[in-house]
């Protein structure tokens, strides 16, 4: 598998990179600053150089409910204000964001990050199922179903509205 050179990676792949070594070092932590993800990334120097863009992209371009602004990436996702994780495909996102982004490709990151891919695919699936489970409102879906289990919708209805005028 060819690596493309360092310098050529892409700033938004970088922010992930940085985004889930953050996640994997700090597995207690659900989210992290764009400031914190800047300086993951400043430690890591996956490119030998600082990069001004990584910030605006962990701010801006790689947040999936925000609006797209050029960037269409869905690799963050904020949880609260000030705060990013990465991007689950159970979160909800811009429209506009559809056809963006979520990882970085294999071939497109330096080999020794590319255990990253396979961790973020168990992780996301784990936390997926997490956060159905402890989310008080996912947890009531079916939960009336038995309601009309006996009798159709329209039936029910008809049955209330008897004696209107």
């Amino acid at each position: 598998m060819a690596v493309k050179a360092m310098s050529r990676l892409k700033v938004a792949d970088e922010v992930w990179i940085a985004t889930a070594l953050l996640h994997r070092e700090n597995p207690d932590r659900s989210d992290f600053s764009p400031k914190e993800i800047e300086a993951r990334a400043g430690k890591e120097a996956i490119v030998n150089e600082r990069r001004p863009g990584v910030y605006v992209h962990a701010v801006l371009h790689c947040v999936a409910n925000r609006p797209p602004n050029p960037g269409a990436y869905r690799m963050l996702y904020e949880t609260r204000p000030g705060y990013r994780r990465l991007f689950r495909k159970s979160d909800p996102y811009d429209p506009r964001r559809a056809s963006g982004k979520i990882t970085p490709e294999a071939d497109e990151i330096p080999l020794r990050y590319a255990d990253l891919l396979s961790w973020y695919r168990g992780w996301s699936e784990s936390q997926s199922h997490q956060a159905g489970k402890s989310d008080p409102l996912l947890a009531l879906y079916g939960s009336g179903k038995k309601l009309w289990a006996d009798e159709h919708a329209d039936a029910y209805v008809s049955r209330l509205r008897e004696g209107w005028e």
